[in-house]
């Protein structure tokens, strides 16, 4: 083998190598964070009491160059493979069925021993959208949540982070008045974090799962349409724009 052909060789390998130790991206799973390896990807429920909750954990895993992460900017897609959104899924806005239902907070399992609580107990924020019939389509939502800090940090390669808590609560699914559709097969898609930083040093924006799928939970086994379930692609949205849903 000729010194030139050893050298393109060296230089693939060391190519390949550096995006395999690369494994930024995002994970959603159901009641612990993913790197912790107790979630579960689906969540049945009986839909017979309306005491508890479901709880659903985001997290990512950061890329090299992250020097002063700010805050989080969520965006997670809900998609039903019924002809529209059943009422047990309508959140947040006024005069929906389970308007209180759905929550976020920040605050880190104290029993992870993988996920890294990214701001140290002291992230804040909230859902600043909750969007029904997203992009036209009846059988959709979107949830658009922003979450910062006072004390901005570097974060590590390579690390997997603690993003969120989202809280889906049981009430309204039994007895009158009930929201119908709890039994409805449900896909909810974590479609991207955006990691921010300081005015004029960049953000990094994650969309791609850190493995197949593992941005992905399903609710009562749900394949939406047979095909499994896909995020609709990400809406730009500046820091700004995300902090003026709240007022």
């Amino acid at each position: 083998m000729t010194v030139k052909k050893v050298t393109l060789l060296c230089s693939v390998l060391l190519a390949f190598s550096a995006t395999v130790a690369s494994a930024a991206g995002i994970n959603l799973a159901w009641n612990k964070c993913a790197g912790e390896g107790t979630g579960t990807q689906n969540r049945n429920f009986a839909c017979n009491v309306n005491t508890g909750s479901n709880l659903a954990v985001g997290s990512f895993t950061a890329p090299a160059g992250v020097t002063g992460a700010s805050g989080n900017e969520v965006v997670i897609d809900i998609q039903s493979g019924a002809p529209a959104l059943p009422l047990w899924w309508a959140f947040k806005n006024a005069g929906t069925c389970r308007q209180t239902a759905l929550s976020l907070n920040f605050v880190a399992d104290a029993g992870n021993n993988v996920c890294v609580d990214e701001f140290s107990g002291a992230g804040a924020g909230g859902i600043g959208a909750y969007f029904i019939g997203f992009s036209g389509n009846p059988t959709r939502a979107r949830i658009v949540a922003a979450i910062a800090t006072a004390s901005p940090g570097p974060l590590d390669a390579d690390v997997e982070y603690f993003s969120f808590n989202m809280l889906i609560s049981n009430i309204k699914t039994v007895g009158s008045p009930a929201c119908a559709g709890c039994l409805s097969p449900i896909c909810i898609v974590l479609n991207s974090i955006n990691i921010t930083q300081g005015i004029g040093i960049g953000d990094f924006k994650l969309t791609n799962p850190v493995s197949p799928a593992s941005n992905v939970i399903t609710w009562q086994g749900g394949a939406v349409g047979g095909g499994g379930c896909a995020a609709t692609p990400a809406r730009n949205a500046t820091w700004g724009s995300v902090k003026s849903l709240y007022r």
